[in-house]
């Protein structure tokens, strides 16, 4: 018995020997799923299976800006059509949607107005023509030394005020466009198409009113498109675009023409407009558009969105697997995001093992063990 015991004791005190540290004192076991080194986390197999891992590469890619937009008429393409002179509309010439030639007739409208701004030019046209009249004699008679020159200077004046009086009512003639007596024939002022019609025979208008009617030149449109305010820094004049035009199942180049100064106040967006490469057939005014934008490219790694986990509402973070089947949390730095990825600019090298899908568990197990 006393043989026994002298072998077991040298055996427990090497073990408990072997459970102590340098100093002699336990050590503490552990922790489940850690690595030696505690930037490395290590997971079961069965917790594995959960992980999508991807070597990834270096790739140059193109940032796009999809932005939704219409087809409009350039400023200088459309025009309103008033009316110059109080009246009625007593004739409709034209129809929504007609072509027509710069001068054709639109409108006809009654205006007193008109009447008496025409008979006025008549008269103004009359007492000219009595005051040139008398000058004439009035100037021979001092040239043949039979004439007073006071009554030359009278009709001197008289002379120039018929021709003010004249060119006034003249003026006011020509405002009120081209007809005769109180009618007023209201014409194109350039080709187009008549766009709306806003009136219709036997109604009362106004000078400095509403557009009577809107024509459009549909050979000069553009494409306009609404821009978050993000993105403002992000466009110049001159950038290429491309345009998908749905309901013609047509794309098209185009390029950015101008940049509106004003941000709408609700929307926080801007309007920017593209001109295109070349003329559509059967391009309208309201027809919406798809712009796809090139800002430029981004070098660099392109990673699933899911792959990027955010800390603390600013850091970007991966997890990248290690030689040894371990993982480790990896700072990194993005750039935008674009159809489900995003470019990752600093923190990743081509070649390395990144998880794209499951990086979330990762990250739950990583805090559990902090």
């Amino acid at each position: 018995m006393h043989r026994y015991s002298s072998f077991i004791a040298p055996a427990v005190l090497a073990l408990l020997v072997s459970a102590c540290g340098k100093d002699g004192t336990p050590e503490a076991p552990a922790k489940a799923g850690v690595a030696p080194d505690a930037k490395a986390l290590q997971l079961p197999a069965v917790q594995k299976q959960f992980l999508t891992v991807e070597t990834v590469g270096a790739t140059q890619t193109a940032d796009v800006i999809a932005l939704p937009g219409r087809v409009t008429f350039r400023p200088q393409a459309q025009s309103a059509v008033g009316a110059t002179a109080a009246g009625r509309v007593v004739a409709v010439l034209v129809q929504a949607g007609q072509v027509v030639k710069a001068g054709a007739p639109l409108l006809t409208i009654e205006s007193a107005d008109a009447g008496a701004a025409r008979a006025a030019r008549d008269q103004a046209v009359t007492r000219l023509a009595a005051a040139e009249s008398v000058h004439k004699r009035h100037v021979e008679m001092v040239e043949k030394g039979v004439g007073v020159e006071s009554e030359r200077q009278e009709a001197d004046a008289k002379l120039k005020e018929a021709r003010t009086e004249h060119a006034r009512a003249e003026q006011a003639v020509a405002l009120l466009g081209a007809g005769h007596g109180s009618q007023i024939s209201v014409r194109a002022p350039s080709n187009g198409v008549v766009m709306s019609i806003r009136v219709a025979a036997g109604a009362t208008v106004t000078p400095g009113g509403e557009a009577l009617l809107e024509l459009g030149d549909p050979t000069q449109l553009q494409i306009v498109a609404q821009v978050a305010e993000s993105d403002l820094a992000r466009i110049a004049m001159g950038q290429e675009a491309e345009v998908e035009l749905p309901a013609l199942a047509a794309r098209v180049a185009a390029r950015v023409e101008n940049i509106s100064p004003r941000i709408d106040p609700e929307s926080r967006r801007m309007q920017v407009y593209f001109a295109l490469a070349k003329r559509v057939e059967g391009l309208r005014a309201g027809m919406l558009a798809q712009v796809s934008l090139r800002i430029g490219a981004e070098q660099g790694i392109s990673l699933p969105v899911s792959a990027v986990l955010i800390k603390d509402g600013k850091r970007r973070v991966v997890y990248v697997e290690r030689a040894d089947g371990s993982f480790e949390a990896r700072e990194v730095k993005t750039g935008h995001n674009r159809n489900g990825f995003v470019v990752v600019l600093e923190g990743l090298k081509s070649g390395e093992k990144v998880v794209v899908r499951g990086a979330l568990l990762l990250d739950t197990q990583a805090e559990q063990l902090l």
